[in-house]
Formats: structure tokens, C-alpha cells, sequence
């Protein structure tokens, strides 16, 4: 498992889009995030897709029209990692019940 470190916006981000691999689309991602303001919203969604642990159908996304016009959803291959670091204290509890079975 690798260690993956997320501040406070993207966490709220995928946690909007939900790890469990479903498509969101961009209008309702911004609707459901409207705390975050429009120049943070967009830096964090896009250091997310540029990390890969997020995937979009349109190739730029840089303004809110083409967040809006967009579908996202968290990438498969980092989706058990990115619940670790969402979610860390449900990581140590599943490890610790592994432990405790063997």
C-alpha cells in the first residue's frame, strides 16, 4: 500500500465523488462543493486528475464551464489507496481485524 498524503480539499472532493468508482457529473460536483471557492476548487480537481487519482471525460478542464460540461469519477487503481487516506482510522481497524484472524 503506498502512503498518500491529501489536504482538506481534496479530501472533500473525493469524498463528493464517492471511491466507489461511480461517474458524477461536473455540474452537480460543483453544486455539492460550493464552500470551496471557484480558484481552489478548480487547482484541487485538477491536481487530482493531474495525480491520476481522479478521471474525467474531457481532456482540459480548466474553468468551471468545462467542470460543469464534464463527468468525473476516482480511478479504479487508486481507489483502495485513497480510502485509506480518507478514511484512515477505518484502514487501522480492518488491519487490526485481519490481525486478530490469522
Amino acid at each position: 500500500m503506498s502512503d498518500i498524503t491529501l489536504n482538506g480539499g481534496e479530501i472533500s472532493i473525493l469524498k463528493t465523488i464517492g471511491l466507489s468508482g461511480g461517474m458524477m457529473a461536473g455540474a452537480q460536483l460543483a453544486d455539492r462543493t460550493d464552500e470551496m471557492k471557484g480558484a481552489e476548487f478548480l487547482d484541487t480537481l485538477t491536481g487530482l486528475i493531474s495525480q491520476d487519482y481522479v478521471v474525467s471525460n474531457k481532456v482540459n478542464v480548466r474553468t468551471m464551464d468545462d467542470v460543469k460540461s464534464a463527468s468525473f469519477r476516482v480511478n479504479p487503481a487508486f481507489a483502495r489507496d485513497l480510502k485509506g487516506a480518507v478514511y484512515p482510522s477505518r484502514q487501522k481497524e480492518e488491519t487490526g481485524r485481519r490481525k486478530r484472524r490469522s
